[in-house]
């Protein structure tokens, strides 16, 4: 199951319901967690988290219990079409946990696709899309993959035309940014004049249709970035580096922490890794590329 990027994220003022409505280009790329869905004899849904090759932890940063959106995900599947079996998740961690890259909601749609399978329930995909959205606003471009406009509160979807293949370099934090916080600050920061009506930048549309790396670089765009990196000042010599190391484009990475850095090609997005670790201004620097499909079986 790919991770989520924003290649553009637009922020509207705060609605009644507590969502904001948002303007946003996914991107789904790969760095991807792994979600195993197994039989049980009983009607329990149940998750263990193993976070890479580091073995499974006795203290999980995740939930390891019903409030796990991947096990949400499998009740409301299970609701849904009147399952009575249970099951026996195991999801397996790359995606950074509170990174700005949608880890949880990666999971939850993997869970869908998983559970869907194991319990032969024969969903539609429009019929997993509606129960994705109820679960969080990236849960149904997680089904979806590839490079898409969001809007709505982010869970309406519809594809994209983007040519070729973007390299990236994943700044990692060594602890998460809570999304909630960023939204809460980004609301007191437009307390007296609220934010216009959200929009995707036409040149990022044109950039991406036209397999432009360098297009797509300059059109960046988050704002919710100057809160993050008003709660994180740190991650600011992520974007001394990137400028340094010659980076298409340096973005924060939806709500935060994580930063990621557009490269050339392979070789410039290795380069780029390099620099950030040895100028020590991250826990870690990964590459991906994307996009990539949504979630599948493998």
């Amino acid at each position: 199951m790919p991770a989520k990027i924003n290649l553009a994220l637009g922020v509207g003022p705060r609605r009644d319901d507590g969502y904001h409505p948002l303007a946003t280009v996914y991107q789904a790329v790969d760095l991807c967690d792994e979600v195993r869905a197994t039989e049980v004899d009983d009607d329990s849904v149940t998750v263990r988290v193993q976070f890479g090759g580091d073995g499974w932890r006795e203290q999980a940063p995740v939930p390891t219990d019903a409030n796990n959106l991947a096990v949400k995900a499998a009740l409301a599947l299970r609701d849904a079409f009147d399952v009575k079996a249970g099951a026996a998740l195991s999801i397996r961690k790359v995606i950074p946990v509170m990174g700005g890259m949608a880890g949880g909601s990666a999971d939850a749609a993997a869970s869908l696709v998983a559970c869907d399978a194991l319990w032969g329930t024969g969903a539609t995909r429009t019929q997993l899309e509606e129960i994705a959205a109820g679960l969080g606003s990236d849960v149904p471009f997680l089904l979806h993959g590839g490079t898409a406009l969001g809007g709505g509160r982010g869970e309406e979807v519809s594809p994209v035309l983007a040519r070729g293949r973007f390299h990236w370099v994943f700044a990692i934090a060594d602890h998460g940014l809570s999304t909630a916080e960023v939204y809460a600050g980004y609301d007191l920061l437009h307390a007296d004049v609220p934010p216009p009506v959200p929009e995707v930048p036409a040149a990022l549309l044109t950039a991406l249709a036209s397999g432009d790396a360098y297009g797509v670089g300059a059109a960046l765009s988050n704002d919710l970035q100057a809160v993050a990196l008003d709660l994180r000042p740190e991650l600011r010599h992520i974007f001394t580096v990137g400028e340094r190391g010659a980076a298409l484009g340096t973005l924060v990475s939806g709500s935060g922490p994580t930063v990621m850095l557009l490269a050339e090609d392979a070789d410039h997005s290795a380069q780029l890794a390099q620099m950030l670790i040895s100028e020590g201004v991250c826990a870690d620097a990964v590459q991906a590329s994307g996009p990539e499909p949504g979630a599948h079986l493998v």
